[in-house]
């Protein structure tokens, strides 16, 4: 085992703190992990953006991950994993990349029983069709664009009235038409009772995170790379509203002490 190597922390980015839920699950898993996580709060979100801007963007985040030295990279953003994944592995050639959308797949694929699958996501995210082209033949996939569901997530508006009302908008067509949903946005798990209050509790909604830490795990244990004594977790956001402690605990699980405003634009 490479003892440096192994102490180096693990990347995860997002374009907000909606990543946070899928640190929340490799903390459970790695709880002996440094994790250096980058929200690009000052930009969110990246899901009504050009593809050409979500490259960038991605571009600059994981720039900012693999200068501070990590092991690997976790693209938290299912926008980016849609968009720009094969971009980010083509251009940092020396770090592993590990995205959302496939995991959500292989998910939805062992719990669907009529293989008609709904993904919700960013209009980007549905769009790409990212999601859809990893099924096998035989599976109908429709793809549904919640833009409202990430500013409802990042204000912290996951419940009530207005939360219910902007996910029946969305989601009405899909309750009789699916029998699983992917959440194909790592905002939409503090919407989940929201979203499974109006889906119905037949449809079954697949939260890619927790696969997304088992396939970390096996990579760090194959390659001999598990750290036996870190911990750590250092927040990094682009935008530090006055809002966003008590969110950052929502999404994360517990309390966060380090955190800090970074430029990533001018590395």
């Amino acid at each position: 085992m490479n003892e440096a190597a192994s102490k180096k922390p693990i990347g995860v980015f997002d374009s907000g703190i909606g990543g946070l839920t899928v640190v929340r699950e490799i903390r459970k898993l790695l709880p002996k992990e440094d994790i250096v996580y980058l929200g690009d709060s000052a930009r969110v979100p990246y899901g009504n953006k050009s593809a050409e801007t979500i490259k960038k963007f991605g571009f600059q985040d994981a720039n900012f991950l693999v200068k501070m030295g990590v092991k690997l990279i976790v693209v938290a953003c299912n926008t980016v994993s849609s968009v720009a994944l094969d971009y980010l592995k083509e251009t940092f050639k020396d770090v592993p990349f590990f995205g959302v959308v496939e995991p959500g797949v292989k998910v939805a694929i062992k719990e669907t029983r009529s293989r008609r699958v709904g993904v919700i996501g960013t209009i980007a995210t549905v769009k790409s069709e990212a999601h859809k082209k990893l099924f096998p033949e035989g599976y109908e996939v429709i793809g549904k664009a919640c833009p409202l569901f990430v500013p409802l997530a990042e204000e912290g508006m996951t419940s009530g009235p207005i939360a219910k009302s902007i996910a029946e908008h969305y989601l009405f067509e899909l309750r009789e038409k699916v029998d699983t949903v992917i959440l194909g946005c790592t905002h939409y798990p503090v919407l989940k009772s929201t979203i499974k209050e109006v889906l119905g509790d037949k449809i079954v909604l697949v939260d890619p995170a927790e696969e997304v830490a088992k396939e970390v795990y096996n990579y760090l244990h194959v390659n001999r790379l598990l750290n036996g004594e870190g911990g750590n977790l250092d927040l990094y956001l682009t935008d530090i509203p006055p809002h966003y402690e008590s969110l950052i605990s929502l999404f994360l699980g517990e309390r966060a002490n380090n955190i800090r405003k970074v430029d990533i634009e001018n590395l």
